[in-house]
């Protein structure tokens, strides 16, 4: 009994002082579970997911890491992530995809980034993107003028979701969607700002034959020229003043 009072408070206390994690994914009508980071690793066998495994709620900030690409855990042995055992969809391009994070704390504020890129031999449950230059952007929420709203707030109330959608010109195949939150109350201060990636895995149908951009090349997630230094941020009386969004506003999405 006195375990089990443990584990119910601390439970409580993660989910009142955590940051978050994507928890479930909708997809053409079907809703997918996330990875949980805090069950899904003692299961034998581990849960099928669409989500690659992210090691915990908190943030990565060594933007130089394989971690910043859809988690990982370096310092602690773990390089980067893996793939997920399954891949959503079919999805029609065009369509809408929504993601449930787990409450995100108001202190948080940041914008909300969204990238793709063509799994390999149309296999994502196998592929590594490693540092190959592949993604694409193709949805970003920053801030709202010069408000304190910014792309993750409506996360911060219970129930509500992220939606972004597929382009309509990607062709048919299957693709790695690379989520993530940048977090910016400690951006003004070393390391910077906290990044939380979510990659999941889907299967697009269609008739587009686009595969990324046709104007800019796509790119790598670590980038080399991304710095601890480059991500500082100015901040005054706590009101963020935000210098641009990572990985180049100026890449056309598809």
């Amino acid at each position: 009994m006195h375990f089990q009072k443990l584990s119910v408070l601390a439970t409580l206390f993660v989910r009142v002082y955590a940051h978050g994690y994507v928890d479930n994914v909708t997809v053409a009508g079907t809703l997918y579970t996330g990875y949980q980071p805090y069950t899904d690793p003692y299961y034998n066998p581990i849960p099928d997911r669409i989500i690659r495994p992210v090691q915990g709620n908190g943030p990565i900030q060594d933007v130089t890491l394989i971690d910043l690409q859809c988690g990982g855990y370096t310092a602690g042995g773990i390089s980067g992530s893996s793939p997920a055992n399954l891949t959503a969809g079919p999805a029609a391009a065009g369509s809408q995809v929504s993601l449930r994070w787990t409450l995100w704390p108001d202190s948080h504020s940041g914008p909300v980034i969204t990238y793709m890129a063509r799994c390999a031999n149309d296999d994502c449950t196998t592929y590594m993107p490693g540092t190959a230059a592949v993604w694409f952007k193709v949805a970003e929420a920053g801030r709202t003028g010069t408000s304190d709203v910014w792309g993750d707030s409506p996360l911060m109330v219970a129930g509500n979701s992220y939606t972004y959608t597929i382009p309509s010109c990607l062709a048919a195949g299957s693709y790695i969607v690379r989520h993530e939150i940048i977090a910016l109350q400690t951006a003004g201060e070393y390391p910077g700002a906290q990044f939380y990636p979510s990659c999941h895995q889907i299967k697009i149908t269609g008739s587009g034959t686009s595969t990324g951009p046709a104007s800019k090349s796509p790119f790598q997630v670590p980038m080399q020229r991304l710095t601890q230094e480059s991500l500082m941020i100015c901040t005054r009386h706590r009101r963020i003043r935000f210098l641009g969004l990572p990985f180049s506003l100026a890449r056309a999405s598809v």
